[in-house]
Parts: C-alpha cells; structure tokens; sequence
C-alpha cells in the first residue's frame, strides 16, 4: 500500500513537508480554504469538496480551532473514528500557549498545561479532542513558532513588522 498523507491545512509546514515524501514515492493531498497550486500536491477545497480518507496512511492537522472546537472534528469525527485503526500516524499540530504563562519559568513536554489566553485554551481544548478518538496513533507537536525563509525574526525586522516584547525575566 503507498504511503498517502492527507495534510487538514496545507500550510507552510505541509509545503515545507510535502516535497520530501512526494520524492519518497508518497501520495500527499492538502486542504485549503481556496484553490491553490501545491506541485505535486492534490488539492482540495475545504470547506466545500469531500475528504477522501479511504486510502490515507497518515494525517497531519494543522487547522486552528475556534470557540466551537476543532473544524475538522466537528465535521469529520465520525470519518476519522472509523479509519483510526488502519492509520499508521497521526500529527497535530498545537502551540506552547497551552502551558500559559509561566513568568519565564522552563518549559518542557512534562509541564502540564494551563492556558491563560483565549487561543490557548482553544488549542488546550483541541488537543483533548483528538486524544478521545479511539486508537488513534496521535502525536501532538506544542509549536513556539514556525519560521523559514522570510517568516523568522529578522525577516520581521527587514519587513517593519517585527513586533518586541519586554518582560523582565523572560527567555526565548
């Protein structure tokens, strides 16, 4: 059986992903809000199109939940309950905003969470959605930031778009 990764928010991380394993002989489909051109990649609208799972090895979500919960669960739980079993991984990826603030406190994946803002608690939420479907092989990956070419603090700064925080003690 080939490999299919099925990326629920073909972003930055999944374009950044999808040229290595599309040269590995994997089949990589994405979502997007509207139509967009990813070589290699077979795009679909979502909302809008169906979600073919049958056939996917692998999902990676990267769609931001809201006040309702996560998107992609509340249309697609069912769906996902049921191939849950045959899928060999499943990556969602989260934020460090779970674990709130801290007061420049270290931080690592033993740290329970305690989301002091509002995308925090959405997150934090999310994430114990995706642990409550069964036998779902989940990896939860809490990101800081995501950068690369022209996305990183210096690029920022070049843009006149880099913003400075400035609380005392605090470390990144």
């Amino acid at each position: 059986m080939q490999n299919t990764l099925l990326c629920l928010g073909c972003g930055y991380t999944a374009r950044a992903l999808a040229p290595t394993l599309l040269a590995r002989g994997w089949r990589v489909i994405g979502t997007a809000r509207e139509a967009a051109d990813v070589p290699g990649v077979e795009m679909i609208i979502w909302p809008g199109q169906d979600i073919p799972l049958t056939g996917v090895t692998h999902i990676l979500s990267s769609i931001g939940p809201n006040a309702k919960g996560d998107p992609v669960l509340a249309h697609l739980w069912d769906e996902i309950a049921t191939v849950a079993p045959d899928l060999a991984w499943v990556g969602y990826l989260s934020t460090t905003a779970v674990y709130g603030d801290r007061r420049g406190d270290w931080v690592d994946e033993t740290t329970p969470i305690a989301p002091t803002s509002e995308r925090g608690t959405w997150r934090a939420e999310a994430e114990a959605q995706w642990q409550q479907v069964p036998d779902l092989p989940l990896h939860i990956f809490r990101l800081a930031g995501i950068y690369g070419p022209g996305r990183g603090p210096f690029a920022k700064l070049m843009a006149g778009t880099a913003r400075r925080i400035v609380k005392p003690g605090q470390v990144s």
